[in-house]
């Protein structure tokens, strides 16, 4: 994971939100196979600690955009979370927001002309 004064980690810190609620796009997890998906998405890119996890998903959960129950599908007992309506709307605006902020960055960066 990036370390504090990587600038990297700042940008994860930034857009945890909408990585966890794309990552739950695929169907519902618990804690650490959201981590591993993530992970494992992101092509090793992101290794989000349990301390930064789980205080993101209890947030996504207060502002009804996650859902959870407990699962006793495994040997352990585990919390799993899932996407909400609410949710799922919230992750395709975030996504058109990230998509135009995306093109501006890259315009500027690149010295690209604008568009259409």
């Amino acid at each position: 994971m990036p370390t504090e004064h990587d600038p990297s980690g700042q940008m994860l810190k930034g857009n945890l939100d909408l990585l966890l609620l794309a990552t739950l796009q695929g169907g519902p997890l618990h804690g650490y196979a959201i981590s591993e998906r993530l992970h494992l998405l992101s092509h090793g890119a992101f290794d989000v600690a349990e301390g930064t996890l789980y205080p993101a998903l209890h947030r996504l959960e207060q502002t009804g955009l996650l859902t959870s129950q407990w699962s006793d599908e495994h040997a352990r007992r585990r919390r799993v979370y899932a996407l909400t309506s609410r949710g799922l709307a919230t992750l395709e605006n975030r996504r058109q927001e990230w998509r135009a902020f995306a093109e501006g960055m890259e315009a500027v960066l690149w010295g690209e002309a604008p568009r259409g």
